[in-house]
């Protein structure tokens, strides 16, 4: 059972261990008023907090040093609405984000000074991820060995590390980055083209809940890594220990490897190991993974749990065929709000059940298959670029695409999807929707044997 399903516990937010002894990293109750706003709210920092009562507010203080954009991301648990503002010193609020969205995000060209957040309620309780980012007077990343000493490794967990064992702290770059990665044979490019420029040194960790550490000698050259460590998680008190939480939070790089998504959201979700993917990102990491590393990166998950794999031919058949289950928000990622990810996609023929899943989307933004031997880089901006020699297919949706019959017990028939094909040096910008691509319209017919129109649509 994955219990981050209907939400966090408060307990395992109230555990988790901070960036910097200097940096807030979880809220406390005595901030219910902007005179008592908590300070310490570093920028890129993820700050873990709870709304327990219906009149609860939570309120935060931080100082920009240069005038530039902050920018908010506000996470909680799918049954609840929070909202929050954002405040100077006097008046109200200078920018807000009040709807239903989740994350509920937004950003503001504001001068060097002080600012406030307040964090609200409009429906329900529990906990929430808060992460503001603001003009430091530093470029790039932190650069800020703040994560103290390495915790005592628990018993029973395999870790394997080549390289330094001190935390390096390179200055990151401007902007997050996250790496999709189809499986197969790992594309080189990829890592020494996207990843090494990025991180500038900076430490890796691998992560599986199976498996070995051929990643470490391998990475560790490629990136020109301070360090390389694979971790094998394979239970969830495992992924909320000290260890693993500190190793992957000090990283510049989190990999995930490939396996099984079900199994990683069985021992991940809800723990330790998920606010620390999310700080990475929020501190201008890179986080990724290929195949089943890659599936999990989405909001949206293609989550077997147990379940015969998925096959295009069966399930367009009928749009809640057995095999068919989606989970959702184990990574808070911005960019990836409304998207699902899939791989080994041209070998598998994995198009219909990956528009299939995406017609099953209640935030629908686009569907992203990565084919083996390719892998897609996106910035937190939207700007991305394939690497490799395979194939990457983005599947949207316009004014002319019509979901004519999406309902269970009946052949899936969708119409005019648009479907990118994008190759080595192509790009693609998931805010923009912008390409140097033309797409194909792309439309599904599971009443018939040849379901595809085009007939082959890779």
């Amino acid at each position: 059972m994955k219990p981050s399903r209907i939400a966090m516990s408060l307990l395992t937010l109230l555990l988790s261990t901070g960036a910097s002894a200097a940096c807030l990293t979880t809220e406390t109750q005595s901030n219910d008023t902007e005179a008592n706003a908590e300070q310490g709210l570093c920028s890129g920092v993820l700050v873990q907090g709870n709304i327990d009562s219906r009149t609860d507010l939570d309120w935060f203080k931080f100082t920009t040093t240069s005038a530039g954009t902050i920018s908010l991301n506000l996470s909680h648990a799918s049954a609840d609405d929070f909202d929050w503002g954002l405040y100077k010193t006097t008046g109200s609020a200078v920018l807000s984000g009040a709807s239903s969205a989740n994350p509920e995000t937004g950003s503001y060209q504001g001068d060097a000074g002080d600012y406030f957040i307040k964090v609200s309620r409009y429906s329900g309780t529990g906990w929430y991820d808060l992460t503001v980012n603001y003009p430091t007077g530093s470029s790039g990343g932190s650069g800020n060995c703040s994560y103290g000493t390495r915790p005592t490794k628990p018993g029973g967990l395999k870790a394997y590390l080549v390289g330094n064992t001190q935390d390096q702290c390179p200055s990151l770059g401007n902007e997050a980055g996250v790496l999709l990665m189809g499986g197969g044979t790992d594309v080189d490019e990829a890592f020494s083209n996207r990843v090494k420029p990025h991180i500038q040194g900076g430490d890796v960790v691998v992560l599986r809940t199976s498996g070995t550490d051929a990643y470490n000698d391998y990475l560790l050259p490629l990136l020109n890594a301070d360090s390389v460590e694979t971790l094998i998680v394979d239970t969830a008190s495992k992924a909320n220990s000290d260890y693993v939480d500190w190793a992957i939070r000090s990283a510049e790089f989190v990999f995930i490897a490939g396996g099984d998504q079900s199994d990683y959201l069985n021992q991940w979700q809800g723990t330790k190991v998920q606010t620390a993917l999310n700080h990475v990102y929020s501190k201008k990491g890179i986080i990724g993974g290929t195949s089943a590393g890659n599936a999990v990166q989405g909001q949206y998950i293609y989550d077997p749990d147990g379940l015969l794999g998925a096959i295009s031919a069966e399930v367009v058949t009928d749009f809640c065929h057995e095999t068919i289950n989606i989970s959702s928000n184990f990574l808070s990622t911005p960019i990836l709000q409304g998207v699902i990810t899939d791989t080994h996609f041209q070998e598998r023929d994995r198009m219909g059940r990956m528009a299939t899943f995406f017609a099953h989307l209640s935030n629908q933004k686009y569907a992203i298959g990565v084919s083996e031997h390719s892998a897609l880089y996106v910035k937190e901006s939207g700007t991305s670029v394939i690497d490799g020699t395979g194939n990457v297919y983005v599947v949207g949706k316009d004014s002319q695409t019509q979901f004519n019959q999406i309902s269970c017990g009946q052949p899936v028939i969708i119409q005019n999807l648009l479907n990118y094909r994008l190759q080595a040096g192509d790009t693609f910008n998931l805010t923009t929707g912008a390409s140097n691509v033309t797409p194909e319209r792309l439309s599904i017919d599971g009443r018939n044997t040849n379901f595809y129109a085009p007939l082959n649509p890779y």
